[in-house]
């Protein structure tokens, strides 16, 4: 197999060669056919904080769909040639491209119980797709945000993850959701998707009486602008980690009872209920597709802001 493997914050990528992995008891090899690049990579390449949550050296990658081509004693519920993505916050508890190598690599040998099947319907793009942005979007909106109709609602950043998060609650009927983010590309996609209104400051729907934000983006103003922003007694869910610390208004956030949570990944059931979206045409990410090659540009893209949508490396099938 071969793969960009990280070794440590700052140095780039080194493109190497491994031994192709046997599948282990209750694991299964997944030649790998499409890997998400996420602004959690960037944060990898450029950050120390990060080094904490990483196995290095390690092959990057943790958004990951592919064909299964071995499994392993114990594995009952998959089969060689299944389809499947991997959930990377599963019952394992073992994130790939973190704790073992990743969809920067062209095979991964994943726990059993981290798959989720992929429909006929969707593509592997699409698939690879949904297990970080999909879900991630997903979970914090509708599980930790408890998002419904009725309910006003702002997401900031309407990137990889807010793009599918607008368009999951559009699907949900929920008609005050407000979009929030400084491209003008991110902006035009909102209004495409179908947001009440689209800003470029959080503090500019001050006057909406917000019951939630999600912040997407996690970029440290981003975080305390939406709990100035957000009604007495509203949430706000930090999911983007852009910057690792915040400072936020404690009289503010006390006296007027605003809450403060985090939400990190989802489970297997969000990529599922992304994936039910998705078949059913009522999601329909903008993706943008690049060779695996390409990974290390796709990050320096990243992190300049020159993407639209979710970046994904493809393999070839063969």
């Amino acid at each position: 197999m071969k793969g960009w493997q990280f070794t440590k914050t700052h140095d780039p990528l080194e493109w190497v060669e491994k031994e192709t992995p046997k599948a282990e008891k209750d694991h299964v090899v997944i030649k790998t056919g499409a890997v998400g690049l996420c602004h959690s990579d960037v944060g990898t390449m450029e950050d120390e904080g990060w080094m904490a949550l990483m196995d290095a050296p390690v092959i990057m990658g943790h958004e990951n769909a592919g064909t299964v081509i071995e499994v392993g004693e114990g594995v009952t519920d998959f089969k060689e040639g299944d389809r499947v993505a991997i959930c990377p916050t599963g019952p394992s508890g073992l994130a790939p491209g973190y704790a073992y190598d990743g969809g920067f690599g062209t095979h991964i040998h994943a726990p059993a119980s981290d798959l989720v099947p992929v429909p006929d319907e969707l593509s592997i793009k699409q698939a690879a797709s949904a297990t970080d942005a999909g879900m991630t979007s997903y979970h914090a909106l509708f599980t930790r945000g408890k998002a419904e109709k009725g309910m006003k609602i702002a997401l900031i950043g309407i990137g990889g993850l807010g793009q599918f998060a607008l368009q999951a609650a559009v699907a949900q009927g929920i008609e005050d959701i407000y979009a929030v983010d400084t491209s003008e590309r991110a902006q035009e996609l909102a209004k495409k998707i179908g947001a009440k209104e689209v800003v470029s400051d959080i503090s500019e729907l001050a006057d909406k009486e917000l019951d939630l934000v999600v912040d997407y983006a996690g970029f440290d103003v981003t975080t305390s602008k939406a709990l100035e922003t957000v009604k007495p007694g509203g949430t706000v869910i930090l999911v983007g980690m852009g910057k690792l610390q915040t400072t936020i208004n404690v009289t503010d956030f006390i006296v007027n009872r605003k809450q403060l949570l985090s939400s990190v990944g989802g489970d297997k059931e969000d990529i599922a209920a992304i994936y039910d979206l998705m078949a059913s045409g009522d999601l329909s990410p903008t993706l943008s597709e690049i060779t695996p090659e390409e990974i290390p540009e796709g990050i320096q893209r990243l992190e300049r802001g020159e993407v639209q949508g979710r970046l994904v490396a493809v393999y070839d099938e063969e």
